[in-house]
């Protein structure tokens, strides 16, 4: 297999539009060195609207502060979304904590203490909940989210990219190559919080879809432990498909105590999407 370099020399504009479908339907236009302030914006806007072009381009070292900050507020928006949306994706815990709160009344005959169990619960899964994601996000910041040159830019067929709008790095992602099946990695995807809504994602995503194209990858995949559902539709409009789910993933730092498996759970998804046959 041949790769190109991950140094490109062209950089890659994309006018954000949430309502394209699989990649590659659409021509996405290759700009050389142009700056983002003189891109056209797409005429095919719902009644003429004018969307603002999102600007693709390779990270640089100048980057590294704010790239972190959207990784780890993308990261920190988890402990809410995992502690209690979550538990709408565990019906055994549901009924576990039922039976736990009807114990409650058993034990105590105390209908105070029974309408508090339930407060004391989810007290119990947020805990948790930001203790796990807190020490998964400790050692992210510490491994490849740390020298983001090192892990992503270095090597070949592996990279990392940034989303500028209005001159600012509003969104992230990394596409790691994996030799041993001619994959590669969808990683880190995170756009920051005021800026979503606006086609960013589909960008990102679709910049590492071209990015495998042109290295000759034969798939691209991606695992992820969102809880919203927004998340997952995201991966199936660009063309993935999911191939496998785990309710028994193992984050870093978890130790799986009895306690910890009782109040943290996390729905591990897999996606592929099949780039040729090997």
């Amino acid at each position: 297999m041949h790769f190109s370099s991950p140094k490109m020399v062209c950089e890659t504009k994309i006018v954000a539009d949430e309502h394209d479908a699989i990649p590659g339907t659409k021509k996405e236009s290759i700009m050389w060195s142009t700056p983002p302030s003189s891109a056209a914006l797409n005429p095919a806007e719902d009644k003429g609207a004018r969307r603002d072009p999102v600007f693709i381009r390779e990270f640089e070292r100048g980057d590294q502060e704010e790239v972190r900050r959207i990784f780890y507020e993308g990261i920190m928006e988890r402990i809410p979304n995992t502690a209690f949306r979550g538990l709408k994706q565990q019906p055994k815990t549901q009924f576990l904590y039922a039976l736990l709160t009807v114990m409650c009344f058993v034990v105590t005959k105390s209908v105070t203490l029974t309408c508090c169990a339930p407060f004391i619960l989810m007290g119990a899964r947020y805990y948790f909940s930001r203790k796990v994601i807190q020490t998964y996000l400790d050692y992210a910041l510490h491994t490849d989210m740390a020298d983001i040159e090192a892990y992503y830019m270095k090597p070949t067929g592996s990279c990392f990219w940034v989303a500028m709008l209005d001159g600012r790095v509003v969104g992230i992602v990394a596409a790691q190559g994996r030799e041993d099946d001619n994959t590669v990695e969808l990683r880190r995807m995170s756009v920051d919080s005021r800026y979503r809504g606006k086609g960013i994602a589909k960008a990102l995503g679709r910049r590492v879809l071209e990015f495998a194209v042109r290295n000759n990858y034969a798939a691209v995949v991606l695992g992820t432990t969102a809880v919203k559902l927004a998340a997952h539709k995201l991966y199936e409009s660009l063309g993935f498909r999911r191939t496998g789910q785990s309710e028994d993933y193992r984050l870093p730092g978890m130790s799986r105590s009895p306690t910890e498996r009782l109040f943290f759970q996390i729905r591990h998804s897999r996606y592929r999407l099949q780039l040729r046959e090997e």
